[in-house]
């Protein structure tokens, strides 16, 4: 089973995804950025949406892209330090009503940590950070 770090932006409190990214134990990553055209809020607006170094997608491209990254994988867990984390990567697997991306068998960990991060608020920095700090 592959341990793979989660990290999501999003907009504002409870607002839609801005970008996710996995990261694997032995560094496999995938990154991917949804459109967020209007900021909630002012703190979004500065300190995550320059940050996020790569142009947005849709968001079945980015489902797609995502189901793509996880069929290299014959089992996974997914480690996150943040519950809302999670909720992101579960709302991402969903495609339609009653229909879903085909993945590996998971399981989900929020452990309650806080993580270094080389640039805070950028998904797959932080995403690395949360691998190092538990495979150094």
């Amino acid at each position: 089973m592959a341990n793979l770090y989660i990290d999501c932006e999003f907009n504002s409190f409870q607002g839609e995804l801005i970008s996710m990214a996995l990261v694997s134990e032995c560094g496999k990553e995938w990154y991917e950025v949804a459109r967020c055209d209007q900021p909630y809020h002012a703190w979004v607006a500065e300190h995550v949406v320059p940050l996020l170094d790569k142009s947005p997608i849709a968001p079945i491209h980015l489902t797609e892209s995502l189901q793509m990254f996880l069929a290299q994988f014959d089992a996974v867990h997914i480690v996150a330090d943040w519950p809302e984390d999670i909720a992101y990567f579960c709302n991402a697997l969903i495609i339609g009503a009653g229909q879903r991306i085909n993945t590996p068998p998971l399981t989900l960990e929020v452990r309650r940590d806080d993580c270094p991060s080389k640039l805070p608020h950028n998904a797959l920095a932080d995403a690395r950070g949360l691998k190092d700090y538990y495979h150094g």
